[in-house]
């Protein structure tokens, strides 16, 4: 079933729902009378064609970019018959008279794939009730007249031809046998050279031998099948590539030519690139010219222990599973904020790039640099991602522990919490300055509070390996508090020296720097809105201000002891 492509009118047709039946029959005209003014070749914004159909212009309607003519003149048609179908009345109830496809086809003595052609070049169907019971297209008289006053040559060209009877049929399979065993010419030329001495379109005659050649599998006229392949064929030759099959095996397997193997292979990529979803946090260096040379690729492979085995983020543990996973997180490598940054600024950069790239292409129309550049644009940005949710997975870990009465198994915890990490990866904005951490904690522990169930029992074994990763986070912070608290110190120096009392009460506060280094005391926005008398969105303005202040006169490690 065909379906609308663009999104505003589908819903614009899911909204029609509720409005009165007569007030949808107006709509309905309201959309043929539009679909009669189309010019393919001409862009229209949606206001206008809501206005067109509706009578009133969309309010807070997110800017998009304008409609093909084609392309909304096929999506109005779709739109035409899906509102019709809600509104079929029998056709006895009609005031003119309404053709079937097969009754039109007769009148004007065409074949009904004609009347489909009609149909594509703006013959108007609406769907009635006839008099078997069956909800079917039909065309008012009204429709036809105003095509045939449309496309008068259009329409006298096709009464010209008469059906083929099965004689001609066999005269032009016969032709065709002859000219492809004795000659070189093309499939293309065979078809042309009939088609110029029997007096019949290209078409007729291609459709013909197409015929002939999909009833008699065993009897190919031709030596190679036709241009066009099946969808499902072009599946199958696809996903063969995908698994390394040779283009020469490919050649054999399907029996086509290596011109047509790629053109099928390159079609499938760019549909597969056009349907995945790409989102990044835009910044205003991606747009600079000189962006590539201030965000170069870098070597981004991390070497991991021989001995570690390799988990997938995503991959759901198995109770057996778990100790080793939790033994190989104690070898994964930390990042730091500098780090962090460059790799989330990198990711971003490659999906940009991934997004502007892809933007106009058509899948029959391609090249293979240009889909390979967009691919590797992509394939980069996954290991990055991979990169640091392996980087963080110990922070799921740690999370998971303290929900362990919460519900679910432990397992069960840490597969939660790693798909609320690759989650956070995606959303993450990594222009405020803030810790990946901060983000990802949130999502993580939000993902958590969705758990109820039974409570959970740790074995003695996973107790362990899990007191182990404690224990080492333990040791660290132990051997870095003295130099965290001088750190401290510095840092609110700096805070009373750079800010103003309002954004100390609000930097000190949220931050948890009045309380101790290792239990902090912090206040939400709210908290802080309340006390001072503001909303939370001014106490979040005056922080975004105040932090840009600091991030001037703060070292690296300093601003990262105040947000982490």
């Amino acid at each position: 079933m065909r379906r609308i492509k663009n999104q505003n009118l589908a819903q614009l047709l899911a909204q029609l729902r509720f409005t009165s039946q007569q007030q949808r029959l107006k709509q309905l005209d309201a959309a043929e009378n539009l679909l009669a003014l189309i010019d393919t070749d001409t862009e229209y914004p949606f206001d206008f064609v809501c206005f067109r159909i509706t009578g009133f212009h969309p309010k807070d309607l997110p800017e998009q970019q304008p409609v093909k003519g084609d392309q909304l003149a096929e999506d109005l048609q779709i739109f035409i018959s899906r509102l019709s179908g809600q509104l079929a009345r029998p056709v006895a109830e009609q005031n003119e008279k309404v053709y079937s496809i097969e009754e039109l086809a007769a009148a004007f003595g065409v074949s009904t794939k004609t009347v489909h052609r009609w149909r594509r070049r703006g013959l108007i169907a609406r769907k009635f009730i006839f008099e078997d019971g069956k909800k079917c297209f039909g065309f008012a008289q009204s429709a036809v007249d105003r095509f045939i006053e449309a496309n008068p040559d259009f329409v006298a060209r096709a009464k010209i031809f008469t059906r083929l009877t099965d004689n001609q049929k066999l005269l032009i399979i016969k032709q065709a046998t002859a000219l492809a065993a004795g000659t070189k010419m093309s499939r293309y030329q065979v078809i042309n050279q009939i088609a110029a001495e029997i007096g019949r379109v290209h078409e007729t005659v291609r459709y013909t031998i197409a015929n002939y050649e999909k009833a008699h599998p065993d009897k190919p006229i031709f030596k190679k099948p036709s241009g066009v392949i099946s969808s499902a064929q072009a599946g199958e030759l696809y996903k063969l590539f995908k698994q390394r099959t040779s283009v020469k095996e490919l050649m054999r397997r399907f029996n086509r030519s290596r011109s047509s193997i790629y053109r099928i292979i390159n079609q499938r990529r760019a549909k597969a690139i056009l349907a995945k979803k790409i989102e990044f946090i835009p910044s205003h260096e991606f747009l600079e010219e000189d962006a590539k040379d201030k965000i170069p690729a870098e070597p981004i492979n991390v070497e991991k222990p021989a001995s570690a085995r390799s988990f997938e983020p995503f991959e759901l543990l198995g109770e057996h599973l778990l100790p080793e996973y939790l033994q190989t997180l104690k070898d994964t490598p930390v990042l730091n904020r500098e780090r962090e940054h460059e790799l989330f600024r990198r990711y971003n950069y490659l999906k940009h790039l991934a997004c502007t790239t892809r933007a106009g292409i058509r899948p029959a129309r391609v090249s293979s640099k240009r889909l390979k550049e967009i691919e590797d644009y992509l394939a980069e940005a996954e290991t990055i991602r991979k990169m640091i949710v392996e980087a963080n997975l110990r922070l799921v870990v740690s999370i998971a522990s303290k929900h362990i009465t919460s519900g679910a198994s432990f397992s069960e915890l840490v597969s939660k919490g790693n798909f609320a990490l690759i989650k956070a990866v995606e959303e993450f904005d990594y222009t405020t300055g803030f810790r990946f951490s901060k983000r990802a904690s949130l999502n993580i522990a939000k993902e958590y509070a969705k758990v109820s169930g039974k409570s959970t029992q740790l074995s003695r074994q996973r107790a362990a390996s899990l007191a182990d990763i404690h224990r080492d986070l333990r040791a660290t912070a132990a051997a870095d508090l003295a130099a965290i608290e001088r750190a401290r110190r510095s840092l609110a120096q700096v805070i009373k020296n750079e800010l103003n009392e309002r954004e100390q009460y609000i930097i000190l506060n949220h931050f948890g720097l009045t309380g101790s280094p290792i239990k902090k005391k912090t206040k939400t926005l709210k908290q802080i809105g309340e006390e001072l008398s503001l909303s939370k969105e001014r106490v979040r303005q005056i922080e975004l201000l105040a932090l840009q202040k600091l991030r001037q006169s703060l070292s690296s490690e300093e601003f990262e002891l105040l947000t982490r």
